[in-house]
């Protein structure tokens, strides 16, 4: 049974910009386009969004799994082994966290004696790590002195000040998004004007020059998890907030 790029959307939660995104770029392309201009999508396809969807919750950017799916000798069924294995471990690890948030509960409800330990079991420390050395290699000293200028910054931060940080993030990148859709430019008017608000926020982590700002919109465009962290806004937003940052710096900075 065909579906519309409407009804897919519908049965897997992509939006149908994102679908029509990935037409564009030959990620996924629908079965047939049919006599009233419509694309439609078979099981094949369906399996193969499935697929797309496992890789980016893994982490795996779309240059990547692109390179994956195209391959002549890549196995379904192998692929969907190879999820579960990891998925398995995610499960492990969140049940981890699940368990300290209870923990946690009976600490400040009941007083309950709680170690330090425990405060911070299940949490993917070496993920932190890994961000921290991947930043420190491809941008050398001046980032790890940054780094630190960050770790000072807010470790004194309470639960009310970094929920602040996250909201005003989060509204920075969905007026981005809105931005995109309506075909603004990177430089124009209405975007620097979030740019600025973005520049502002950051300045809350560290002191921000222009090769510095620079250098993050460089970072989010090299580090696959800030490609899956911003591909939740929108597919373009990547390479838009670059072109943005790039633009706000060179004039204002």
């Amino acid at each position: 049974m065909a579906h519309t790029v409407k009804k897919l959307a519908k049965i897997s939660g992509v939006s149908v910009r994102t679908l029509h995104w990935y037409d564009e770029i030959g990620l996924l392309k629908p079965a047939y386009i049919g006599a009233n201009g419509y694309r439609y999508y078979e099981e094949e396809q369906m399996l193969t969004l499935q697929q797309i969807l496992f890789f980016r919750e893994l982490g795996f950017n779309l240059n990547d799994i692109q390179k994956l799916l195209s391959q002549n000798n890549f196995d379904n069924i192998k692929a969907l082994y190879e999820h579960r294995k990891i998925l398995e471990k995610d499960i492990d690890r969140k049940n981890n966290l699940i368990l300290t948030i209870d923990k946690t509960i009976e600490h400040l409800r009941e007083n309950q004696v709680m170690n330090q330990e425990e405060l911070y079991y299940g949490f993917d420390s070496e993920k932190q790590k890994e961000y921290e050395q991947y930043i420190i290699k491809s941008h050398g000293s001046e980032a790890e002195a940054l780094l630190e200028e960050s770790k000072k910054r807010t470790a004194k931060w309470n639960k009310v000040e970094w929920d602040e940080v996250k909201t005003l993030g989060d509204e920075i990148h969905k007026a981005l998004a809105k931005a995109i859709e309506q075909g603004l430019k990177p430089e124009s008017e209405e975007v620097q004007a979030l740019i600025h608000r973005h520049y502002q926020l950051q300045g809350r982590f560290f002191t921000i020059t222009s090769e510095v700002y620079i250098g993050l919109s460089e970072l989010y465009a090299q580090h696959p998890d800030f490609k899956k962290f911003f591909d939740v806004y929108h597919p373009k937003m990547i390479e838009f907030i670059g072109k943005a940052i790039k633009f706000y710096a060179k004039k204002n900075l």
